[in-house]
């Protein structure tokens, strides 16, 4: 886990010019310990959800990121689609 999560936020900051902060990374590790992680605006949630995607995505499992309405789905795996496909995944809103 620490291997792949040290690789998103290597491929965050290459990518999207983003670095999680090592708070960012707790809340990545509270996620994918199945448990929810309350942030509010602006502390990161969306690069947040990057470390456990990843983690389970390459580790052969389907996963998903849900949000609240249309219009962050669609902003949000646009603006997060780099780091994913930087680890060979696909990206998709609906």
């Amino acid at each position: 886990m620490i291997d792949v999560f040290a690789a998103v936020r290597e491929a965050s900051n290459r990518t999207i010019g983003l670095r999680h902060f090592d708070c960012q990374l707790i809340g990545g590790l509270v996620l994918n310990g199945g448990n929810i992680a309350e942030m509010k605006t602006g502390e990161g949630k969306t690069l947040v959800a990057t470390l456990p995607a990843v983690l389970n995505a390459l580790s052969g499992k389907k996963v998903f990121v849900v949000t609240v309405n249309d219009y962050l789905a669609e902003r949000d795996a646009n603006w997060m689609r780099p780091i994913y496909e930087y680890f060979g995944l696909s990206v998709n809103s609906f």
